[in-house]
């Protein structure tokens, strides 16, 4: 390997890190009510960009991004796009959303903790988001993140 493909590398090693460390920053995940009130006054807009760079970043598109939002909150493209530029908090963003009936369906590790064992539901239901993403960035097939049986 070259010299420029180990510098490129790198390159996009430490974007992947400053994204990771921008998911634990917002994840503390100490089950605290300051934690939780943290999490809800978070924007989904700012998030949003994270989002879509970590699984660009892994070859998957926009377009699945919205189709995996899409499926967990009910939000359209219009209805996406309009709340992203409304620039509305996570809290307001899963007060408005219909949480699809599978969700529950969500399961699994993320920042450390059970996703099923969050006891917040506003705090749940962005880890559900969170892992919905993960999922989407490790390559694993819309029918599996979509929990189609």
């Amino acid at each position: 390997m070259g010299l420029k493909n180990i510098v490129k590398r790198k390159g996009q090693l430490e974007k992947l890190k400053k994204i990771e460390r921008f998911s634990l920053k917002i994840s503390g995940m100490d089950n605290t009510n300051s934690h939780d009130q943290r999490i809800a006054k978070i924007t989904f807009a700012s998030v949003y960009p994270h989002y879509l760079a970590k699984v660009e970043k892994k070859g998957r598109t926009k377009e699945e991004l919205h189709q995996t939002i899409q499926w967990l909150t009910a939000y359209d493209e219009k209805k996406l796009q309009k709340l992203i530029e409304e620039k509305l908090s996570f809290e307001k963003f899963f007060q408005n959303a219909t949480l699809n009936p599978k969700a529950y369906l969500i399961t699994g590790v993320i920042c450390g903790y059970r996703v099923e064992e969050i006891e917040n539901p506003l705090t749940q239901q962005v880890r559900y988001l969170d892992k919905l993403v993960d999922e989407l960035a490790k390559g694993r097939k819309m029918e599996k993140i979509m929990r189609v049986v």
